[in-house]
């Protein structure tokens, strides 16, 4: 198969794009396939035709991901700045050529959906969910009322924008953009100037925020693969919250897969990571995560990742390497369950 790994793009979470497209190729390059990363803003300069035969360009991928999310203004200059169309040089040409495209995109134009309509529209078949499921994921706010709709417990939270009067609030509380992703923006507020702070680094990032009570646990992230709930992990950062610095700095985290969870514990939060998953009509493969509340012992939802990451960080590939799939088998699988989409 000729396969496209679309990465990078202008969301805050490009580098660990770049990275988990890296990966992808390299591991479907090592089971026979032919697979070439194309970063959707910087495009590729050869021609459309030459594009599969051409020696994988990986792009800058060499410093790996840093502790703090990427200068985007400084990518969009590359093209001429705020103008430049988000799919950059033959893009378009060389995904109508594959016979897939794999989205290793995550955060905005790319984890929201706008890229899966467009593709929808010039009938290119892609990995994942599609535009509307993703859309409704990557929208904190809109996933908290189809989770809301749906019995599916979360944090007690209100919808906040830009210019309008901050309501004072329980604290701590948390605070993070409406659509972002890898915790970029989000801060945990204990008192009101940290409150005030907090609104306003998110506002820095989207003109939309949730804040939401703040619930003291264990937190866990659960994979979907196909109808499958793959084994839940535990992740306890050393220090502060899992945030930016902590999901993708090596040593920062203990991560415990399979987790340890009594049987009905077990249970519970495999049933709530499907209804998540069907609430909010995702396909394919998702990441979905999890409080377990001190309080009370109910598992509470943060949010579904409808593209979660594929780096040597990354959870996914550890629940799935928990039931012996490897990480080439992996992306096959991705791609084998996103072919019967289109079947």
């Amino acid at each position: 198969m000729n396969i496209v790994v679309l990465a990078g793009g202008l969301s805050t979470e490009r580098d660990v794009s770049l990275i988990t497209g890296k990966n992808v190729v390299n591991a479907l390059k090592s089971v026979g396939e032919n697979a070439q990363l194309l970063d959707v803003f910087l495009g590729y300069k050869g021609s459309a035709d030459s594009f599969f035969s051409a020696k994988s360009a990986m792009y800058n991928t060499e410093n790996g991901i840093g502790e703090i999310d990427p200068d985007i203004e400084k990518i969009k200059e590359s093209r001429g700045g705020e103008n430049a169309s988000l799919f950059g040089e033959n893009v378009i040409e060389i995904c109508k050529r594959a016979d897939i495209v794999f989205m290793a995109l995550h955060g905005e134009d790319g984890e929201d959906g706008k890229i899966q309509a467009a593709f929808d529209l010039l009938k290119i078949k892609y990995t994942g969910s599609g535009c509307l499921a993703s859309a409704m994921a990557m929208n904190k706010y809109i996933s908290k009322q189809m989770m809301d709709a749906n019995g599916i417990k979360n944090a007690s939270y209100f919808f906040l924008t830009k210019g309008s009067a901050v309501p004072k609030y329980e604290y701590p509380c948390v605070i993070k953009p409406t659509s972002g992703g890898s915790s970029v923006g989000i801060s945990i507020a204990k008192n009101e100037e940290e409150y005030q702070k907090a609104v306003d680094l998110a506002f820095e990032y989207e003109d939309e925020i949730i804040v939401e009570e703040f619930i003291e646990g264990r937190e866990f992230s659960v994979g979907i693969l196909g109808d499958t709930v793959l084994p839940p992990i535990e992740i306890i950062p050393k220090e502060g919250f899992y945030d930016y610095k902590n999901k993708y700095q090596s040593g920062m985290t203990i991560e415990i897969c399979p987790a340890e969870l009594t049987a009905e514990e077990n249970k519970k939060l495999a049933e709530n990571t499907m209804a998540v998953f069907n609430a909010l009509g995702l396909e394919v493969y998702s990441r979905i995560d999890f409080i377990l509340s001190k309080e009370n012992g109910e598992f509470y939802c943060l949010e579904a990742n409808s593209l979660p990451g594929l780096t040597s960080m990354s959870l996914l590939p550890q629940e799935a390497a928990a039931v012996g799939i490897d990480y080439p088998a992996l992306c096959k699988k991705i791609i084998e369950l996103s072919e019967k989409k289109y079947n």
